[in-house]
């Protein structure tokens, strides 16, 4: 009887743990409003490129997607690189999941043209299919970086003439951000991945 009971209770326990697993969810960051007793939350501005292939690139591209975005330029000395190597980690671990995709946004607007951005992506062995790099204007390079909660400016000072975080934002399917990472940090990232699974699974 005794056996019995512990053994009832440790299902209980085991039960009770997958309950709490199937439920658990990214948070949504950012502001959010309430807009006629529903809640509206923050989303990232609407995607309007040319990636590196020469090819447009909108909402649409993405639909239905995971997205992973940064901010960098090709130039970069400091983190980009490192960035750089932690994403292609990311998308190496999840290498058959065509889900997931990736929007790297270029702040240098007067060197990374297209040109530039695809040979930088063949450096690199980029799959076009899964990573966009997209060149932004003088003018939308702080817009969209405070949009996606990073950091990014023109600074003579800094190496390289710009100063940028290595952040790395998970968007989910309806442009919302669900998590983040810094990219120089390889455990930051590996938290990511399991985010990134996590969100997969409740997509």
């Amino acid at each position: 009887m005794r056996n019995l009971l512990f053994l009832l209770a440790a299902m209980t326990l085991l039960l009770a743990c997958q309950t709490e697993a199937e439920v658990k969810s990214l948070p949504i960051l950012g502001e959010r409003d309430i807009v006629d007793g529903d809640t509206v939350y923050h989303t990232i501005p609407a995607i309007r490129f040319i990636d590196q292939e020469g090819d447009s690139v909108t909402n649409a591209t993405f639909q239905d997607k995971l997205m992973l975005a940064d901010f960098f330029f090709t130039s970069c000395p400091t983190i980009c690189p490192k960035v750089k190597r932690q994403m292609l980690r990311i998308l190496a671990e999840y290498d058959d999941e065509d889900r997931l995709v990736v929007l790297s946004h270029s702040i240098d607007y007067r060197k990374d043209s297209v040109p530039v951005l695809k040979q930088y992506a063949d450096k690199l062995g980029i799959d076009a299919n899964r990573w966009h790099l997209v060149q932004l204007q003088k003018n939308e390079v702080e817009k969209y970086a405070n949009e996606y909660f990073n950091v990014a400016f023109e600074d003579e000072s800094a190496e390289g003439g710009f100063d940028h975080s290595g952040r790395i934002m998970l968007i989910d399917t309806q442009g919302r951000i669900r998590a983040y990472a810094e990219g120089t940090e390889p455990e930051s990232v590996d938290q990511l991945i399991a985010d990134i699974r996590l969100l997969l699974n409740e997509t």
